[in-house]
């Protein structure tokens, strides 16, 4: 009986799942290319890391209003998969040693979006 209630919410609960994560995700893009919020370092242009802010920014704010939800969530799926493997993995073999917990969660989250879109109150209905 309860989860029939709740179930009802899927689509706003899946909603504020898809625009939480993407508010995040554009800060880490901030963070990179504008050194806001303040950042250890900034990436010369046109490096690896400068073009992982640029992407960032741009997927996160198209899942944050649901546009284009599915290929912005897979492109920053594959991006936080690389940011993983490349950056953090090396480092040490688990991710709350190596500071990639974060990448990991973004990567399944986004990787969900691909498959469940966008939910509620998106620009683009499904």
């Amino acid at each position: 009986m309860v989860s029939n209630r709740l179930s009802a919410y899927a689509p706003q609960a899946l909603a504020v799942l898809r625009v939480v994560a993407a508010l995040l995700f554009f800060l880490h893009g901030t963070q990179k290319l504008f050194g806001f919020p303040a950042a250890e370092f900034a990436p010369p242009a046109f490096s690896i890391f400068w073009f992982a802010g640029v992407i960032e920014i741009v997927t996160s704010v198209l899942i944050a209003i649901g546009l284009f939800t599915r290929p912005a969530a897979f492109i920053a799926s594959g991006t936080m998969a690389v940011a993983y493997w490349m950056v953090h993995a090396p480092g040490n073999m688990y991710p709350t040693n190596n500071a990639g917990d974060a990448a990991i969660l973004f990567c399944f989250v986004f990787l969900y979006l691909v498959f469940a879109g966008p939910g509620a109150w998106s620009v683009s209905k499904k």
